[in-house]
């Protein structure tokens, strides 16, 4: 266990005495990136809640740096460990600088008055999330994704040595998720520190973390690696869904696909059919696709939005069947799209410039 910065034994959290998660067993070297993922309501927060000592767990023990959380003082703990929650603050009358500077309070004497270095830590902090310019603005005034920066930037002055953050994306925009991970990934690297966070995207929690928890009714269902945690069919199962698809291999999410008989066959690949699958998905009408390759791009929506697929093997050519079938498919079909150059393929392609030709003289 020593090579563990943070771990838990045995942990069980819930309310008023009643169990929610149990058993709980989590572990992370100084460093790493660790995720919750799971259904809405399945007790994430609950979890982050009793990690922080916002909740008192009903058993078992929290260990941060070979000790155990619960023995620790207010101020030593502070010392070590930072928290960003989704919980609004109301502060009054205090601009986000202000905010930002309670997170020197654990090195402060008796009343609080920060040093020439706790004002740089806090400029530098503030800096670091690119919210130098709402210095003095009055922190009430400030967007709900300028608030979740702010308290990002207190979190980082607070120098401690892991964080923990409850769906800190919730409120960003794309170009402020990506900045926001970004600087927390960054920051796992440069100074070691210790991240334990929730997140509702996927595709980002596999991109950002080292591990994954995955939260399932009463406990920590699987717990590891992303390339680990996602494999085919896991998160449906998880989110317990009952419409659309997820790929774990891709992170492609796709509703529903249009129920009845293809009525378009659409010649693509490369990624240049996507977006017309889902054109037409959302248009009501039933399509088939081909011929794909199963490494092509547009595979995976294709497969979750069509009809039908005409597939191939990775790498291998297309063969005589797989033409024919898409001929069978065209002939039923009353149209044709072709979101492909043609003319710039080369000779593995030979099966595209027949079923095109083939298209052209029924006139579709």
């Amino acid at each position: 266990m020593e090579a563990f910065y943070f771990y838990t034994e045995g942990l069980t959290v819930g309310y008023e005495g009643v169990p929610l998660i149990q058993n709980i067993e989590l572990r992370l070297k100084r460093g790493e990136i660790l995720t919750l993922i799971g259904p809405n309501g399945a007790g994430k927060t609950t979890i982050l809640k009793s990690i922080i000592r916002q909740l008192s767990p009903l058993s078992g023990v929290v260990y941060l740096d070979g000790k155990e959380i619960g023995s620790m003082s207010g101020k030593e703990l502070s010392r070590k460990l930072s928290v960003v929650l989704t919980e609004r603050v109301r502060p009054e009358l205090m601009t986000c600088e202000d905010v930002v500077a309670t997170g020197r309070y654990p090195y402060t004497g008796r009343f609080g008055v920060l040093s020439g270095e706790d004002r740089r830590i806090v400029r530098e902090s503030m800096e670091l999330v690119h919210i130098e310019e709402l210095s003095d603005r009055d922190f009430t005034q400030t967007s709900d994704g300028q608030k979740q920066r702010v308290m990002l930037a207190r979190a980082i002055c607070q120098e401690p040595e892991i964080i923990v953050l409850d769906e800190p994306t919730s409120f960003l925009d794309m170009k402020y998720k990506l900045e926001f991970l970004s600087i927390i990934q960054n920051m796992s690297r440069t100074r070691n520190l210790s991240v334990i966070m929730s997140l509702h995207e996927l595709d980002l929690a596999g991109r950002i973390s080292d591990k994954i928890a995955c939260v399932r009714e009463d406990r920590i269902d699987r717990f590891g690696t992303p390339e680990e945690i996602f494999s085919e069919g896991y998160i449906q199962t998880l989110y317990r869904m009952t419409a659309g698809s997820y790929d774990e291999r891709t992170g492609n999410l796709e509703l529903e696909p249009v129920k009845g008989e293809p009525e378009v066959f659409v010649l693509s690949g490369g990624g240049t059919g996507t977006a017309v699958y889902r054109r037409l998905q959302r248009e009501g009408t039933p399509f088939a696709a081909g011929i794909l390759w199963e490494n092509d791009l547009d595979y995976p929506s294709a497969k979750a939005l069509a009809a039908e697929v005409v597939g191939v093997k990775a790498f291998c050519r297309i063969e005589e069947s797989a033409v024919k079938r898409a001929k069978e498919l065209i002939d039923q079909c009353s149209r044709v799209i072709c979101t492909l150059d043609i003319k710039e393929m080369g000779e593995l392609y030979g099966g595209f410039s027949e079923l095109l030709e083939y298209a052209e003289r029924q006139g579709k």
